[in-house]
């Protein structure tokens, strides 16, 4: 186990303790042999002496073992501490040689900021009064020797003002700072506190660093003088720079060659006085400092006129520059000859306008008639769009109720055990009303689009949920005609317009189908950078390169007979959607080898989509519901009564809520469902029709409107509302659908 170092402080310490102890010793020693000498026994009994004798000789010889030992401990503690004084002697001389060893001044102060330890170089900054610096000096006096030394200080620096910034920084001892001493060397001291509280100083002589400085400064002030004065030489103007005592600086070759100056330019105009005497005091007089600048512009040397620029300079001085103008004054009189010369014209040519500008007059007021006329014609056309955008509104419901009327009549009848002659002939009346619906949804489609009775809403679209639409619309017509269908169903995203975009795909793939006799037809979808590729492809007949422009035409068909050959206006609402949408459409194809119709939309970005599980159709029994239809056509009424019957419910019809309430009084029967159309007489609508009877029987019974308003913004109304929607003419099976699912 290693011994712990005894301190040279401590092993005195023990020293002068043992000392202390055998002193100690040695007077009990002393005590208790004279006692043993000098006494007796009291009733004389020798024996008793002896006895005693040997007592205190055993406790004589224990003294003395302990002295021995406490001797011999003093003589192992006198030889460490003479090794621990030899140590830290070596150590100091150690220290002491470093120090000295290196080229820096070092000076070491303890916490009482008196000097413990400094080299030679440290001494040898003040040589002065290096003799006077001791050990166990305090700060405060060696930098009061230094003050009081005037030649160990530069001139420049205040011996007081040196003496307080310099005890301020060494009380700081956060860093360096540099000083001046007056044999022209530059000092700079660091000083960082230890961590007993004294500080350590380092002192580097960096005058060789300051003068290399100073010779830098030097080649660069030289290098911009040369600069400057090539600058100078080379520019255009003559340039010349007096001093704050007035006294010539500056010039370049141009003031010589403008002015007309000897080679010995200091000799001529070396100061001010000289300048003023050659040019006047007006032209090139001094300028204080803050002075304008002043322009003179009359010099005349020779045959040649300077303009001359004076410029005070900040802190004293001035700047003249000469600038040749004779060229610019000669242009200048050319110019006023010619100013002079386009007056006269101008003045000729004056006579000449007002006698046009008469002319022009005369042609002004009949383009001013012509003006109104065009507002007139545009006012009438705007007000025939307003009509004709009416005419849609009023066409769309007129045009509509008499074929929902015979759709619900042949559905009515299509439900009932007929005769098979009978069922063909009700199969093709209903066949028939879907070309007449077709049509006409054709025809009213177009108009809006002309009409701009259309506003495209253009969002980020899922491209696969409208192609997955497409595949369950069509696979049952392509299954009927025999063709195969594809369809791809990318995930992807499309900036357009929903409606717009499906009602395009749905024109094209339906006469794809329909002009297709045998094959297949595809549907495929792919990125092509920020765009998207939308293709129908079919294995039809193709068409002729001359035709590609005229299938866009209304009623324009194209190619041999089939099945089914359309209206012709499927493609021409497919190129007005187009390009209401600006999404571009292109053909390619031939006889004979089919078709592929395109379309180039936008891509969109992709957005959050709430989760959730698609509603499931509900098979509800119609029998026994109660149903209250209200409608302002009579034959509307029959048609639905008949339909609704035939599925079982129990029907009431009303020509408008008041009969409506009317009649379930008389009844007594609280209807499970209310059906009403949208447009009733007197300009009163379905939507307040249906909220008085909700009114009447209550608020939880829903409710259908039926409208040939065809309109998102009316579709979002009603649908907020609460109110479901669909659209003329009714399809009965699609209402069929809607009514059981209401009724589970």
């Amino acid at each position: 186990m290693a011994s712990r170092r005894i301190l040279p402080g401590e092993e005195e310490a023990r020293i002068a303790e043992l000392e202390r102890e055998n002193a100690k010793l040695r007077r009990i020693n002393a005590a208790l042999m004279d006692r043993v000498e000098r006494s007796t026994d009291l009733q004389g009994n020798a024996f008793s002496l002896f006895e005693t004798a040997i007592a205190l000789e055993g406790k004589v010889r224990e003294r003395t073992a302990d002295l021995e030992l406490a001797l011999g401990d003093l003589a192992t503690s006198n030889a460490a501490l003479s090794v621990a004084r030899d140590a830290a002697d070596e150590a100091q001389r150690r220290l002491r040689d470093a120090i000295e060893s290196i080229n820096e001044g070092f000076a070491i102060f303890d916490a009482d900021d008196r000097l413990v330890l400094c080299n030679q170089t440290y001494l040898g900054l003040w040589p002065q009064v290096a003799a006077r610096i001791q050990p166990g000096m305090t700060f405060d006096e060696i930098t009061t020797l230094v003050r009081n030394d005037e030649r160990s200080l530069g001139e420049m620096i205040a011996p007081d003002r040196w003496l307080s910034e310099r005890m301020a920084q060494h009380v700081v001892a956060s860093g360096g700072h540099v000083h001046a001493l007056a044999d022209g060397r530059w000092i700079q001291i660091n000083e960082l506190r230890t961590s007993e509280g004294g500080i350590v100083g380092v002192y580097t002589d960096i005058t060789e660093a300051k003068a290399e400085d100073a010779r830098e400064r030097a080649r660069e002030l030289a290098e911009k003088s040369v600069m400057l004065q090539a600058t100078l030489d080379n520019i255009a103007h003559g340039v010349c720079v007096y001093d704050g005592t007035r006294r010539l600086v500056a010039w370049n070759d141009p003031l010589m060659s403008l002015l007309g100056l000897p080679s010995d330019v200091m000799g001529a105009i070396g100061d001010h006085a000289a300048l003023v005497a050659r040019y006047g005091e007006p032209i090139v007089g001094w300028l204080g400092e803050g002075s304008a600048e002043a322009v003179v512009r009359r010099l005349q040397v020779g045959d040649r006129v300077l303009e001359v620029r004076r410029s005070a300079m900040p802190g004293g001085g001035m700047v003249l520059s000469f600038s040749d103008v004779s060229e610019a004054l000669r242009a200048a009189e050319a110019l006023r000859e010619t100013n002079e010369t386009l007056e006269r014209r101008v003045d000729e040519r004056t006579a000449d306008i007002a006698a046009v500008n008469v002319k022009l007059q005369d042609e002004i007021g009949e383009r001013l008639a012509v003006e109104d006329a065009l507002r007139e014609a545009k006012t009438v056309a705007e007000q025939a769009n307003i009509s004709k955008t009416r005419f849609l509104a009023a066409a769309s419901h007129d045009l509509l109720q008499p074929l929902n009327a015979a759709r619900l009549f042949v559905s009515a009848l299509a439900d009932r055990r007929l005769a098979l002659p009978t069922r063909a002939l009700v199969h093709q009346t209903g066949s028939a009303l879907d070309s007449v619906e077709d049509l006409l949804e054709a025809l009213l489609e177009i108009s809006k689009l002309d009409a701009g009775a259309i506003t495209p809403e253009i969002g980020d679209v899922r491209v696969d949920e409208i192609l997955r639409s497409m595949r369950a619309e069509f696979a049952p017509f392509a299954r009927e005609r025999g063709l195969a269908l594809t369809i791809d169903e990318p995930n992807l995203w499309a900036r357009t317009d929903p409606r717009l975009l499906r009602r395009i795909l749905q024109n094209l793939i339906s006469n794809a189908l329909r002009y297709t006799a045998e094959g297949s037809v595809s549907v495929t979808c792919r990125a092509q950078g920020d765009l998207l590729r939308i293709e129908v492809v079919d294995t039809g007949p193709g068409i002729a390169p001359e035709h590609h422009a005229l299938i866009f035409e209304e009623f324009r068909r194209v190619g041999g007979a089939t099945r089914d050959r359309g209206m012709g206006l499927g493609l021409a609402i497919v190129q007005r959607a187009s390009r209401m949408l600006g999404h571009p459409i292109d053909l390619a194809s031939a006889p004979g080898e089919g078709a592929i119709f395109g379309i180039t939309v936008p891509m969109g970005s992709a957005q959050d989509v709430p989760s959730g599980a698609s509603p499931r159709a509900v098979k509800a029994p119609l029998a026994g519901q109660s149903i209250v239809v209200i409608d302002n056509e009579s034959s509307i009424l029959d048609g639905m009564a008949a339909l609704l019957a035939g599925w079982g419910c129990q029907v009431l019809t009303a020509g408008d809520v008041a009969e409506a309430i009317e009649a379930i009084d008389r009844s007594g029967a609280r209807p499970g469902l209310i059906i009403a159309d949208y447009h009733l007489d007197d300009g009163a609508t379905g939507r307040e029709a249906i909220e008085v009877l909700r009114g009447h029987v209550g608020r939880s019974v829903p409710a259908i409107v039926i409208t040939a308003d065809r309109t998102p913004e009316l579709r979002e109304q009603l649908q907020g509302e609460q109110l479901h929607v669909l659209q003329k003419p009714v399809k009965p099976a699609q209402l069929r659908a809607l009514i059981g699912r209401l009724s589970a």
